[in-house]
C-alpha cells in the first residue's frame, strides 16, 4: 500500500519537473512569438517557477496527508505514538517491579 503511495508521489514530483522544463520551452516560444525582451521572459519564467513550486508543495502536503490516512486505515502507528506507548510501558514495568519487591 505504501509503495503505491510512494510511487504516486514520485510520479507527481517527476511530472512537476517535466512541467518546469515545458514551461521554460513555452517561455522561449512566447519570447519569439510575442517579441518579449530577455527581462520580460525571465520575469514570466520566474512567475511560472514560483507557481510550480507552490503546486509542488501542495502536492507534497496532499501526498503526506494521504499516506497518513492510509497508515491510519491499516493501523500503523506514528513514531510519536510509538514513543508515547514505549514510555508508558517503561513506567508500567517500573511500577510492577516496585510492587513485586
Amino acid at each position: 500500500m505504501l509503495e503505491i503511495v510512494e510511487k504516486t508521489l514520485l510520479t507527481g514530483i517527476g511530472a512537476m519537473a517535466l512541467t518546469q522544463k515545458k514551461s521554460e520551452e513555452l517561455i522561449d516560444d512566447l519570447k519569439k512569438r510575442m517579441n518579449l525582451s530577455e527581462e520580460e521572459g525571465k520575469n514570466l519564467l520566474e512567475k511560472l517557477r514560483g507557481a510550480a513550486k507552490d503546486n509542488q508543495k501542495k502536492l507534497e502536503e496532499m501526498a503526506q496527508e494521504e499516506v497518513k490516512k492510509a497508515c491510519d486505515r491499516v493501523g500503523i502507528v506514528t513514531t510519536e505514538e510509538f514513543d508515547k506507548l514505549s514510555e508508558t510501558v517503561k513506567k508500567l514495568e517500573k511500577q510492577l517491579k516496585e510492587q513485586t519487591k
